[in-house]
């Protein structure tokens, strides 16, 4: 791994960290919908940068998913439940940011 894909990967880290914080402040004021998309979003950056790792990259986010749950989860240096984690997290922001009619609770966001 060169100097340029750790500084890349470094980023992707803290990025993930600052949107984390953002989904935790808009829990507090009460958005659970804007909090799911967060949370989806730190996860997404953090495993990207965890992909990077490898040298593994999708432009689309079924494919970073993908090569999550092929190289990491199956083989097990990550827990099958994380991997489950991150893909209700896709569900949940799918959900929030695109359905009709959708009732998305705080509580199940804190979840």
């Amino acid at each position: 791994m060169n100097k340029g894909q750790e500084d890349l990967i470094r980023y992707k880290l803290s990025r993930a960290e600052e949107t984390l914080a953002e989904a935790r402040v808009m829990l507090e004021t009460n958005h659970p919908y804007g909090a799911a998309n967060r949370i989806y979003y730190a996860c997404f950056r953090a495993v990207t940068a965890l992909l990077l790792t490898r040298n593994l990259s999708s432009s689309k986010h079924g494919g970073v998913m993908a090569l999550f749950n092929r190289h990491f989860v199956k083989p097990g240096p990550i827990s099958a439940d994380m991997g489950k984690f991150y893909s209700r997290m896709f569900d949940n922001r799918l959900e929030s940011d695109y359905a009709d009619w959708v009732q998305l609770q705080r509580h199940e966001v804190e979840e």
